[in-house]
């Protein structure tokens, strides 16, 4: 049955265009997990993690935003079934964060960063595989919750989306 997009919990999924195969297997792997607790996946729309997430997750009958960084619907991966046009280059990176409860961080470069500290500025979660260590934080504030496979990164999202929390 197709989740109704009123109804979806986004989860952002986050990472490098391009990425490893081994990044690209883990972002579609959480993907495929997340419309099963009712959870759709919101990207910044192209290739990469971005791509791997969308395919997984709309095998999986999931629900796929992708918010893009130029002004044509058309540029989004064929996986993408919501593509927001923006026309904002990088600095959609944080609407993609804001369109998300729970932000997966999948390796990653400079971008990838920047929308990891816009989540954690705006106090969401972020799960992260093989992705950026930032050891340096103001004290009480939220870091990134490592995770090492595609299940533990589900279940952690999980637990972010429920009053228990994630730790």
């Amino acid at each position: 049955m197709p989740l109704e997009p009123n109804s979806v919990r986004m989860v952002a999924v986050v990472g490098g265009d391009p990425c490893t195969e081994e990044e690209a297997d883990f972002a579609e792997a959480l993907a495929r997990l997340l419309p099963e607790r009712g959870l759709g996946v919101v990207t910044g729309g192209l290739g990469g993690v971005m791509e791997a997430a969308c395919r997984g997750a709309r095998e999986a009958g999931g629900l796929t935003v992708g918010i893009l960084p130029g002004a044509n619907p058309g540029a989004a991966n064929p996986f993408v079934e919501v593509a927001v046009p923006t026309g904002m280059g990088e600095l959609r990176n944080g609407l993609v964060v804001r369109a998300a409860e729970v932000v997966v961080a999948v390796g990653g470069e400079y971008g990838t960063l920047s929308e990891i500290a816009l989540a954690l500025k705006a106090g969401k979660p972020v799960i992260g595989w093989r992705t950026w260590n930032l050891d340096r934080r103001p004290q009480g504030a939220q870091s990134i919750i490592a995770v090492t496979s595609a299940e533990e990164a589900a279940e952690k999202v999980g637990q972010a989306l429920t009053s228990d929390g994630v730790s």
